[in-house]
């Protein structure tokens, strides 16, 4: 899987190119965690070439709102597909994220 990562301003954009699965699911955490890291919580994860996820990507996911939710904020999401849009509200996890439709308005969320 590539992840691509981008700089808007003082915030990091992360975007996973393809589905997140078991197999890359690790190696997407462990980006997406550095990046926390070092723009103290200001990141977005674009999900726009993220065609579905599995229980694993969901779980990464999860950590990362925990980690955030450890200092009160949220993981934001943007560019989500209705497919992964289902699949967070069948299992009820929609609210544990901010979710905005484009990256221009994810990044102007921390303003």
């Amino acid at each position: 899987m590539e992840i691509r990562e981008q700089q808007h301003g003082a915030v990091k954009a992360i975007a996973p190119q393809g589905p997140l699965c078991l197999a890359d699911a690790a190696e997407f955490q462990k980006a997406a965690s550095g990046m926390l890291a070092a723009n103290m919580g200001r990141c977005v994860v674009d999900l726009s070439a993220t065609p579905y996820l599995d229980s694993q990507g969901l779980e990464s996911l999860l950590s990362l709102t925990e980690t955030l939710g450890d200092s009160g904020q949220f993981l934001k999401l943007c560019g989500v597909c209705e497919t992964v849009r289902e699949i967070l509200e069948l299992t009820d996890l929609a609210s544990s994220f901010e979710q905005y439709d484009d990256i221009t308005s994810a990044v102007r969320s921390f303003l």
